[in-house]
């Protein structure tokens, strides 16, 4: 092989796709990254066996060929040099990088010892289109909630589902549970794509993107956008029948609406006093006094109050981890914060102060 690419081209999917090659893996080959000519083009790739990342980037080609070589040192080594052309050349198991006055020789190993790159028939793949920003804040507002836990595989993965009509992404590790509503669509899709596959997707998403798509056959998920295929197993299982859990606004006793970042102050300063007791915190909401309470007690330390006007309808408390709620406030999108529940024990609703909320999140309570 020998070719000729721009520096800034090559060290931009050096980058991007070095992040998957794994370099505490036991099989060597996994810490390498591909680089193979396709057609006119220099394929740049990179899997741990459980998500796979390609790019191409446009190449002056002489010769076609393929290797594979250390994705830390020649990410690295080519971030290094000046921008401007960069020859690759393949002797055996050897790639000489010339730029300018830099020369070097990179060990690699033979490519026919990576893995074979997964493929979608994409002609028979569930599609979609989504806006970057829109998929990037349903990723933020779903991944959280995800298990790390890999004692429950399916709990360790988004739940990609249709229902009445529309996209669902749903994620649960058994504490909280979050939901957020994305797209329309008269397809039907039920599947699990593991939290840290689309952890990877996310650090790719751009504002300057004009899309992304999705693609899902039976047993894989592709995510495309800018030149990058992200592709990822799905994970084997029936994720929980969770929307049972989710409380009818209806029939909650008690209800707040107050102003998201003032929710979120008041929840962050109890967190202060609640580290030694696991992050729990007493939330106590009054109809009399028209306020949201965040009580907690540390028993070395002290203990703390705080207190935020609301618009309250009933009267209860609840006792909450600090740390759920603040992760939950992070991600709504409006100014205004709706906190439900309907007792100690009940599941506690936390979204936007809207009718119909795109996201919703689920906190169960702590035994007080």
């Amino acid at each position: 092989m020998e070719l000729t690419v721009t520096q800034e081209n090559l060290s931009k999917a050096l980058s991007t796709i070095g992040r998957v090659a794994n370099g505490r893996s036991q099989l060597p080959i996994l810490n390498n990254i591909l680089l193979q000519t396709d057609g006119m083009q220099l394929l740049v790739a990179a899997t741990n066996l459980e998500i796979a990342a390609t790019m191409h980037i446009g190449a002056k080609m002489s010769n076609p060929g393929q290797i594979t070589v250390p994705a830390r040192l020649i990410t690295e080594f080519v971030s290094s040099l000046p921008a401007g052309p960069v020859n690759l050349k393949v002797e055996g198991t050897h790639l000489h990088v010339k730029s300018g006055k830099f020369s070097s020789t990179i060990h690699g190993m033979d490519a026919t010892e990576f893995p074979e790159l997964p493929d979608i028939e994409e002609d028979y793949a569930i599609r979609y289109e989504l806006n970057p920003a829109d998929f990037k804040r349903a990723l933020s507002q779903t991944i959280m909630a995800a298990s790390s836990d890999a004692a429950r595989p399916v709990l360790t993965g988004v739940y990609w589902h249709s229902h009445d009509g529309h996209l669902y992404l749903a994620a649960t590790d058994g504490y909280r549970l979050s939901q957020r509503r994305l797209v329309a669509t008269e397809s039907t899709v039920s599947s699990i794509v593991p939290a840290s596959s689309l952890q990877e997707v996310a650090r790719n998403l751009h504002d300057d993107m004009d899309k992304i798509e999705v693609l899902f056959d039976e047993n894989q998920a592709r995510f495309r956008a800018d030149g990058i295929e992200i592709t990822s197993r799905l994970i084997d299982g029936n994720f929980p029948d969770y929307q049972q859990l989710i409380p009818d606004a209806e029939l909650s006793k008690v209800t707040a609406v107050l102003d998201k970042a003032e929710f979120s102050r008041i929840v962050k300063v109890a967190g202060l006093f609640a580290r030694d007791s696991g992050g729990s915190v007493t939330v106590n909401v009054s109809d009399v006094s028209q306020s949201v309470k965040v009580h907690s007690v540390a028993s070395e330390l002290g203990e703390n109050d705080s207190e935020a006007a609301a618009e309250v309808a009933g009267e209860g408390q609840v006792t909450l981890n600090s740390r759920f709620i603040g992760d939950a406030l992070s991600v709504l999108e409006g100014s205004r914060s709706m906190f439900r529940f309907s007792g100690k024990l009940s599941p506690c609703v936390l979204h936007d102060n809207v009718d119909q909320p795109d996201f919703i999140h689920i906190i169960m309570p702590l035994k007080s």
